[in-house]
């Protein structure tokens, strides 16, 4: 799909996939593919469904394409100018057919997530004797190196590695995606995948937050031939920041110990955090038992962390023509035009690509603590 500079590759097929045949590239309608900062994800592909020929009178041809069966692998590769981007490494999950009477109408869509989705199939029940969580992690990472999954653990502040007197971490009724965001959570981490950096591998990441990069190219308003945005939405919810506070039973010492987190350990990106103003504070209660005074603060600063990332919430479209380049996911962006409240750096949450002949447009959605800009 070669398009003012932009190609699109995609590869196809059971096991390791290879380029798509000629004939099934031509029939592609449109591309989306969704990506969000927490979860998996997904990507549509809506081809054109006509029947053409003798093969076609039984069944349409595209219905009975073997690469295009449920399980099988996707990877769509975009080019913009000399620049590759894998954008998905994914497992076909869902088809949609949409007959129409009128000829050329009928679409057959497939649908799937990224690699993730295999390993959020199954439930199991393990334990892992004597295993802190980044080993837990590692080792549940590396059963899915078939799918070109590569392990990049961040080993948290607090090692902890349980004897088998002490306590044994157990994975009861879980799939592993949900149990490897789960043991996270104790130190405010995250569990995600990433396609790439190149065709067939994945990356798998576990470790704290990543919001920390250089700025990717402005998001322009209202300066002529500089602007780059198509629409936009902004909202600013003073319900979002919460302060924790509240006490634990230290397992270490049986002594009852108060912890709370007040203020986000994320880079500041705004001039005014929610978390400063009284007026725009909610408090939440924290009552555990079993864990450390350290293990209890680091959940802690986790849900301070997670409550400010969405305060300031702005939705939007850029034309990646006149953008330059495809905006990417869970890197700073700078925002201009739009006036001091919402102008500055913002954190990259959710980015959809949407790619059909002659054109190359995405949504987005970008978030930070609060008002004012701090460039």
């Amino acid at each position: 799909m070669p398009s003012l500079g932009i190609n699109l590759t995609v590869l196809i097929g059971k096991g390791l996939p290879s380029p798509a045949p000629r004939f099934l590239v031509e029939e592609i309608d449109s591309v989306e593919v969704t990506q969000s900062d927490d979860g998996s994800s997904g990507f549509q592909i809506v081809f054109r469904a006509g029947r053409a020929g003798n093969k076609d009178l039984a069944d349409y041809r595209m219905i009975k394409n073997p690469l295009l069966q449920v399980f099988n692998r996707v990877i769509l590769i975009v080019t913009v100018g000399a620049k590759a981007q894998v954008l998905m490494d994914g497992i076909i999950t869902n088809q949609q057919f949409s007959p129409s009477l009128r000829p050329g109408d009928s679409t057959f869509t497939i649908t799937g997530e990224d690699i993730s989705i295999m390993m959020d199939l199954e439930e199991k029940s393990q334990s892992y004797v004597a295993q802190d969580e980044a080993t837990i992690a590692r080792v549940i990472i590396a059963k899915y190196a078939k799918y070109g999954l590569k392990p990049n653990v961040i080993n948290p502040p607090l090692k902890d590695r349980p004897t088998r007197n002490n306590w044994i971490p157990l994975q009861s009724n879980e799939t592993d995606f949900r149990y490897l965001q789960k043991i996270g959570k104790r130190y405010g981490f995250v569990f995600y995948v990433t396609p790439g950096p190149v065709s067939l591998t994945s990356t798998a990441y576990w470790g704290p937050p990543k919001q920390n990069s250089q700025p990717q190219n402005p998001l322009t308003l209202n300066m002529g031939s500089f602007s780059n945005v198509e629409s936009i939405n902004l909202q600013n919810n003073s319900l979002s920041a919460t302060e924790v506070e509240g006490k634990v039973q230290d397992r270490k010492t049986n002594k009852i110990r108060k912890v709370g987190k007040s203020k986000s350990s994320r880079p500041r990106l705004a001039a005014k955090p929610a978390l400063t103003s009284q007026s725009a504070r909610k408090s939440k209660q924290f009552c555990q038992t079993g864990v450390d005074t350290a293990e209890a603060n680091a959940y802690v600063q986790g849900i301070v962390d997670s409550s400010v990332d969405d305060v300031v919430t702005i939705t939007g479209e850029i034309d990646i023509v006149r953008y330059g380049t495809p905006l990417v996911l869970r890197r700073l962006v700078i925002l201009r035009g739009v006036g001091t409240t919402y102008d500055g750096l913002y954190y990259v949450k959710n980015v959809t690509h949407k790619l059909k002949q002659g054109s190359y447009k995405q949504d987005f959605t970008i978030t930070r603590e609060g008002l004012g800009s701090t460039i």
